[in-house]
């Protein structure tokens, strides 16, 4: 079976740090920022980036669509 690593990108602007993501997260790559966006929500960021398999389910839980993730196969 292949193996695959992920990596997520938050759009930081839109984000209202609901924490979907981060409870949905199945590996805990997620967490909420200790910074503020312009709006002065706490943004979602990739705080354990070693442990994204790309499974997408933080993107499928954003209700703004401000997750996108990207996946990479191994050899």
């Amino acid at each position: 079976m292949a193996k695959f690593i992920g990596a997520v990108v938050v759009n930081t602007e839109t984000c209202k740090g609901c924490n979907l993501c981060v409870v949905a997260c199945p590996t805990t790559v997620l967490a909420l920022s200790g910074e503020a966006n312009s709006k002065g929500y706490n943004f979602s960021h990739m705080a354990n980036s070693a442990a994204c398999v790309g499974c997408s389910a933080c993107a499928n839980v954003c209700p703004d669509a401000c997750i996108t993730v990207y996946r990479v196969k191994l050899p």
